[in-house]
Parts: structure tokens; C-alpha cells; sequence
């Protein structure tokens, strides 16, 4: 028997599927999200099933999360993101305190006690300052995938300052930026600072560590030392970033099902 966690995000659909104990991911993949959540979820859900030589009849439970959770019709309950990330995080890395997620269109600071339950949180999902879709933008200005951001950052000596809290002004302000001539490694690490300088305006007080740093925006080099600056402490990179999601709904999957047979 297995258990499996959909992560229906704004930019990817990930899937991991754990072993009757709880202790072993069996599978994990993920996708492109698109239109149609649903049948992008069944089809990813249905392949990663097979390719680890299962079948649904094997799977005990599904539970969805994410953006688009209510969209996935497979699963048997849908969890916050909130509640399933801190779950994730708290499996790969027991002693956390503090989540900080960053997606494609929104952000999240959580706030976890000593038992790993989530105490409070702030979110950013109104504004795409802060997101992985400001990093897009300037990938697509400077003409680079969004992967090679991290090692252009790297060879900044004096990053821009990005002043704009709004990502449709501040690219103007990056145009600007260009026009004058600074260069593109400079502006991507102004970025990759502005979007950490609004992690910590989110947090809106210090934060307790360790601190684990989730998300797609994570697997960005010099993302997490963007935000260590800024924080004051360490940041650890999740050991599975992108996954953390939907590896903590397939454990809460396991929880309810676990609980319904006492």
C-alpha cells in the first residue's frame, strides 16, 4: 500500500508518492501546470503510478494541495499548503522553526513550535514582488532561462538597487537600468536581493531558527544567500525544495487514513 501527496502549484504539478510506513518516498515527478489541472494531475498521477510499478488500487489515500488543489478531483480531501509544507519540511528536517516559501506567484514565512505545528504565518499573494515571477521577468528582459540567473548573480561586485515594490515598475526600472548600461549580472542581484528584502518586510519580526528555505525559487543559486543576508542567519535549502508540498500531503494522506481505521 502507498499514499500520495498532488502539490497543484501556479507554475508545476508535483507528485510524490510514500510507502504504506510513511518513511520511504516510492516516486516523485512533477509537470508544467496548465489549463486543465485536472487531467494534468490524473495523467502525471496515473505515469508516476505505473513507472513505479503500482496501481491505483495500491494507493490507500490521496490528499491535494496548493493553488489549485480544489481542481483535482482524484483526491480523496484537499490541506493548505500551509499546514502540508510544514509537515514536509518538518519530515526532511525535524529541528525547523521557520518556513520560507517561494513560488512562481506568491510567498510564505511559516512559523512553527517545537512540535512542528504551525504557530502563524504571512503570505505575499497579492503582489508578485517577492515571487518567482519577478525572476522570470528579468530572465526574459536579459534574454536567459530563469536557471541561469544564479550563476549570472554570482558574478556581480555591486548589485543594482531595485527601489520598486511592484514588479510591472520595477521592470521598468531594470530597463532603465539597461539603457544606462549596468550590467545584467548587477541587476539580477539587486533582484535577487529586493525579492529577500520583501521576505523580511513580510516577516515583520525576527525569525527563529533554523530556517529552511522551500520552493521552486530554492533550486535558484544565491537565492538563500540573498535571504541570509538580509535575515541576519542561516538559511538551509530543503532537501527536496520542490516537494515539500506535496511529499507533506501524501504524509497528512497518511495521518487520516491511519486515524479512519482505529
Amino acid at each position: 500500500m502507498m499514499y500520495a501527496g498532488i502539490d497543484a502549484g501556479s507554475r508545476a504539478i508535483k507528485i510524490v508518492l510514500i510507502d504504506a510506513d510513511g518513511l520511504q518516498i516510492i516516486a516523485k515527478a512533477q509537470t508544467d501546470q496548465g489549463i486543465e489541472q485536472g487531467r494534468l494531475a490524473c495523467e502525471l498521477f496515473d505515469k508516476t503510478l505505473a513507472e513505479s510499478g503500482g496501481k491505483r488500487s495500491d494507493v490507500r489515500r490521496i490528499v491535494a494541495t496548493g493553488y489549485g488543489r480544489n481542481a483535482i478531483e482524484i483526491a480523496d480531501t484537499t490541506i493548505t499548503e500551509i499546514t502540508c509544507h510544514a509537515v514536509g519540511v518538518r519530515h526532511l528536517v525535524p529541528e525547523a522553526r521557520t518556513i520560507i516559501d517561494i513560488g512562481g506567484q506568491d510567498s510564505k514565512l511559516v512559523r512553527l513550535d517545537g512540535n512542528g505545528k504551525v504557530r502563524d504565518f504571512a503570505m505575499n499573494d497579492r503582489c508578485a514582488a517577492g515571487t518567482g515571477r519577478f525572476l522570470e521577468v528579468v530572465a526574459n528582459r536579459l534574454g536567459i532561462p530563469v536557471g541561469d540567473l544564479g550563476a549570472m548573480a554570482s558574478r556581480s561586485s555591486s548589485p543594482a538597487a531595485i527601489s520598486s515594490m511592484c514588479v510591472v515598475f520595477a521592470e521598468t526600472e531594470i530597463i532603465g537600468l539597461l539603457s544606462c548600461g549596468r550590467a545584467g549580472e548587477d541587476i539580477v542581484a539587486g533582484v535577487q536581493n529586493a525579492i529577500a528584502s520583501r521576505i523580511v518586510a513580510m516577516a515583520g519580526r525576527s525569525v527563529e531558527p533554523p530556517v529552511i528555505f522551500t520552493g521552486g525559487v530554492a533550486r535558484i543559486s544565491g537565492m538563500e544567500t540573498a535571504l541570509q543576508t538580509a535575515l541576519g542567519r542561516p538559511v538551509a535549502i530543503s532537501p527536496e525544495p520542490q516537494m515539500t508540498g506535496a511529499l507533506g500531503a501524501a504524509l497528512l494522506a497518511r495521518r487520516q487514513s491511519d486515524s479512519m481505521n482505529m
